[in-house]
C-alpha cells in the first residue's frame, strides 16, 4: 500500500497498478476513486498517463528499463551534438573575426 516519507506518500507498483485498473474500468469517476482513496485526482491522472505511455514496450519485447536505457542514451547523444555544434559554431565566428568577413 502505501508508506509515509517525510511530507511524501510513497505507493508501491501493484498499489499504483490496481489504482489505474479501477480508473479504466469507468465503473466510478476519477474524482470518486481519488476520494476513495485519499489521493488527488491529479495524481491519479498522472498514473493513468503513465501506465497507457508504457503500454507500448509491453508488446514490443523491451523491458521498461532497456527503453529508459536507450531514451538515456537518444538524450546523452543530442547533448553532445548540441555541445559539438557551439563549440563549431565559437570557432566559426572566432575564424570569421579573425579574417576580416565580419564588422563588428
Amino acid at each position: 500500500m502505501k508508506r509515509m516519507n517525510g511530507l511524501r506518500n510513497h505507493y508501491s507498483p501493484e498499489y499504483k497498478a490496481n489504482i489505474v485498473r479501477e480508473i479504466l474500468r469507468e465503473e466510478k469517476s476519477v474524482a470518486q476513486i481519488a476520494a476513495e482513496h485519499g489521493i488527488h485526482p491529479h495524481q491519479l491522472y498522472q498514473w493513468r498517463d503513465q501506465a497507457l505511455a508504457g503500454l507500448p514496450t509491453l508488446f514490443s519485447g523491451q523491458s521498461a528499463k532497456e527503453q529508459v536505457a536507450r531514451e538515456q542514451a537518444h538524450a546523452q547523444k543530442v547533448h553532445e551534438l548540441y555541445a559539438q555544434i557551439g563549440k563549431l559554431t565559437t570557432q566559426l565566428e572566432w575564424l570569421g573575426k579573425k579574417a576580416g568577413l565580419h564588422n563588428e
